[in-house]
C-alpha cells in the first residue's frame, strides 16, 4: 500500500516516484495550491496538490483533518525559502499524482497540534486520537525501547522470564486488593497481585535461580500524578547473591537502558545513603541529589529554650531542624504565607522563620517574630550550624520526627523549583538500612515499611521481640531525581524468622498458616538465600520522557478517580451476572449502592 514512512523521503530520493500513506495533520490552500501535511508513526511529510492534476486537485478540496490517505507521487526540491530545517524532510515535498481516501473523520473533538490547552478528561475520554499526537506516540515507542533494553541485558545474564499468575489470594501488601469473585468457588474470591512477591519467592525454592517479569500489579489505593490502579513494574528475583551483588547488577541494567534510549552516562557505583542520613538530611528518604538545600539538626539546641513551640518536641523525642534559603530574605509576605499553607498540608502547624540581614550582628542584623524567645548563644549556635550569610531565610519545623521530616522535605523540594536551584542531569543513588517496621499510631501496632517478607540485618534478629522500631532491614530503594523508581530487598528463606517477622507484626501462628502456609512450607525444603527488586516502568519512563504524569506515558490510563473513561468502566453488571455470583448490592446510607 505504501513505499515510504513519511519521514523517509530526502534528497536523494528526488525525481522517484513514492506512495505515502497516513493522517492528514494539517491542510493549507495557498493560492490554488493544496499543501497537506500527511502524518504517520514516523512524523510528517509535506504533500502538494497542483490543479493541472484536475481531479486529484479536486479531491484535495474535500479534505480534512484526520481522514486517512494514501498519496502517490513524485518527490521533489521544495522551492527556495520553504525549506524547514525543523522536520527531516523539511527540504523535500511529494508531488501528488494520485490520491486515495481511506477513511474519512468527523471534525475531532479537539486539535490534535492543540491537545495541551485541552483538559485531559476530553484527552482521555478519546484516548485514541490524543495517542495520534506525535509526542504521544513518541512516549509509547520510547517505552517500548526501555522494556527491550531491559529484556536483552536480563537475557544476557541468565535470566529467564516467567509469567505468575494474576488470579491469587489476598495477602497484606499495605494496600487494599482488587477482590474478583469466583462463581466456581461461591462466597470465595481471588484478588489480583500487588506485586508477584510470593511467588518469585516460589520460583527461587523451585531453583530457577534468576527470574524476570513485566508484571501488571494492582492497588487499590487513593490516586496521584504518579500512582495508577493498574501499574507496570519490572519484576525480578536472583538466589545466592547478596544486595551488594544485586544492586551492582541493577546498576548495569540502568545505565544499559539509559545507554539505549540515548540519555547521559549514568555514575558508576550509584552512591549509597543510609534511610537515617537521607532523612536527617534532605527530610525524604527519595531526595533530589540535584536540589542543594539541606536540613540542619536542632533538637539538641532546643531542651531548654522558653519557646514550648520548640522546647517540647525536642524534649519528647520529636525533632527541631532548619533549612536555610541562600538569598531568601526578599521572599514576600505572601510567599511566606504560601509556603506556611504548603507545610500545613503536611502536619505542620507553623512555620517560623528568622531573615538574616547580618549574621555578624544577631541584635540588630535579624528579623524575626521568635528571635525574642531564644538566647543569644541558641540563636547564635543556629547561625553556625546552618552558615548563615547575609541576604538568607531560615525556616524551622519543629513536631514529630515524621512531621518535620515531610513538611521540610516538601517545603526543600518546593524552594528549589521555584528558586531555580535544581542541577542538571540524573543523579542515582540507593538509599539502603530501611527501619523494618513502622508504626500505625490509628492501629497502635507495626506495619512493615516494605514488605513482610524483607529480611532484618542478622545482627538485628534479636530486635524483633526486643526493639523492633530499631530493627534495620536489608532492604535497598533506587531513587532518581526525587523519584523512588523501584524497591528491593534481601528476603527472609527460612521458616523460623518468617514466623518472627510476622509475630512481631501481630500475625499469629494460626493466621500466619492460613494465609501463608504455602510459603513457610516451602521454605522447610531447601530455599536458598535470594533477594531481589522491581522496578516501577510507568515511572521510569515517564522521568525518561520529561512528563509531568504517568499517565502520559500509559496507553490507556485511569483517572485519579480510578475510571477510564474511553469504555466507562467500571460499569455496573447484570443482575443475572451478580445472581450467577452469588452476589447481592446492599444499598450504601445516603445513596449509591
Amino acid at each position: 500500500m505504501r513505499s515510504h514512512l513519511c519521514t523517509e523521503p530526502r534528497r536523494e530520493h528526488i525525481g522517484e516516484e513514492i506512495t505515502a500513506c497516513g493522517w492528514i495533520h494539517r491542510r493549507r490552500d495557498h493560492g490554488g495550491v493544496i499543501f497537506v501535511d500527511l502524518r504517520d508513526r514516523s512524523g510528517l511529510l509535506q504533500v502538494v496538490f497542483h490543479p493541472e492534476q484536475e481531479a486529484v486537485f479536486a479531491e484535495a478540496h474535500r479534505l480534512r483533518p484526520e481522514w486517512v490517505i494514501s498519496v502517490r507521487g513524485v518527490v521533489r526540491d521544495r522551492p527556495e525559502g520553504t525549506v524547514n530545517p525543523e522536520l527531516p524532510t523539511g527540504e523535500v515535498e511529494l508531488v501528488a499524482s494520485e490520491l486515495t481516501v481511506l477513511n474519512r473523520s468527523d471534525t475531532p473533538p479537539f486539535p490534535l497540534d492543540e491537545a495541551d490547552e485541552v483538559g485531559e478528561e476530553v484527552r482521555l475520554r478519546h484516548r485514541y486520537l490524543d495517542l495520534r499526537r506525535p509526542e504521544m506516540g513518541a512516549n509509547l515507542r520510547l517505552r517500548h525501547r526501555v522494556i527491550a533494553a531491559m529484556r536483552a541485558f536480563l537475557d544476557d545474564n541468565d535470566f529467564t522470564e516467567v509469567e505468575t499468575p494474576v488470579l491469587t489470594r489476598s495477602t497484606p501488601e499495605g494496600a487494599r486488593d482488587y477482590l474478583v469473585p469466583s462463581r466456581t468457588h461461591p462466597g470465595s474470591f481471588f484478588a489480583l497481585p500487588q506485586s508477584p512477591q510470593l511467588f518469585k519467592q516460589l520460583l527461587m525454592a523451585a531453583g530457577v535461580e534468576r527470574y524476570y517479569q513485566i508484571a501488571k500489579c494492582f492497588r487499590d489505593e487513593d490516586l496521584r500524578a504518579d500512582r495508577q490502579p493498574e501499574f507496570t513494574q519490572l519484576d525480578l528475583e536472583v538466589s545466592f547473591l547478596d544486595e551488594e551483588a544485586i544492586m551492582a547488577l541493577m546498576e548495569g541494567l540502568m545505565r544499559t537502558v539509559f545507554e539505549a534510549v540515548g540519555e547521559e552516562a549514568l555514575p558508576d557505583p550509584f552512591p549509597r545513603m543510609t534511610y537515617h542520613e537521607a532523612t536527617t538530611r534532605f527530610g525524604s528518604d527519595r531526595p533530589d541529589l540535584r536540589n542543594p538545600l539541606e536540613l540542619t539538626e536542632l533538637t539538641d539546641l532546643m531542651g531548654e529554650v522558653d519557646f514550648k513551640v520548640f522546647r517540647e518536641p525536642a524534649v519528647s523525642g520529636g525533632r527541631v531542624a532548619a533549612l536555610r534559603l541562600p538569598g531568601g530574605g526578599d521572599l514576600s509576605r505572601k510567599e511566606i504565607d504560601d509556603y506556611t499553607e504548603l507545610v500545613g498540608r503536611y502536619g505542620a502547624k507553623g512555620l517560623a522563620y528568622i531573615k538574616v540581614n547580618d549574621p555578624g550582628d544577631p541584635a540588630e542584623g535579624l528579623q524575626s517574630p521568635i528571635l525574642k524567645f531564644l538566647p543569644g548563644e541558641v540563636i547564635a549556635a543556629v547561625l553556625e550550624r546552618s552558615s548563615a550569610e547575609a541576604g538568607d531565610m531560615i525556616f524551622f519545623g519543629a513536631d514529630t520526627v515524621a512531621v518535620v521530616n515531610e513538611a521540610l522535605g516538601v517545603l526543600r523540594e518546593h524552594l528549589a523549583a521555584d528558586r531555580g536551584l535544581l542541577g542538571e542531569g540524573w543523579r542515582p543513588l540507593w538509599i539502603t538500612d530501611f527501619p523494618m517496621f513502622e508504626w500505625d499510631e490509628e492501629a497502635r501496632r507495626y506495619e512493615p515499611l516494605h514488605h513482610p517478607f524483607t529480611a532484618p540485618y542478622p545482627d538485628h534478629l534479636d530486635r524483633l521481640e526486643s526493639d523492633p522500631g530499631n530493627c534495620l532491614s536489608r532492604a535497598y530503594d533506587p531513587v532518581l531525581n526525587a523519584a523512588e523508581v523501584g524497591g528491593g530487598s534481601i528476603r527472609i528463606h527460612d521458616p523460623e524468622t518468617q514466623s518472627r517477622v510476622f509475630r512481631a507484626l501481630g500475625i499469629g501462628e494460626d493466621e500466619a498458616q492460613e494465609k501463608f502456609g504455602f510459603l513457610l512450607d516451602a521454605f522447610r525444603f531447601g530455599t536458598p538465600p535470594h533477594g531481589g527488586i522491581a522496578f516501577g516502568l510507568d515511572r521510569l519512563v515517564a522521568l525518561l520522557a520529561r512528563a509531568e504524569s504517568i499517565r502520559d506515558v500509559i496507553a490507556f490510563p485511569k483517572t485519579q478517580r480510578a475510571s477510564d473513561l474511553l469504555t466507562r468502566a467500571p460499569s455496573e453488571v447484570a443482575a443475572a451476572q451478580l445472581e450467577e455470583l452469588g452476589l447481592r448490592l446492599r444499598r450504601r446510607a445516603g445513596g449509591g449502592s
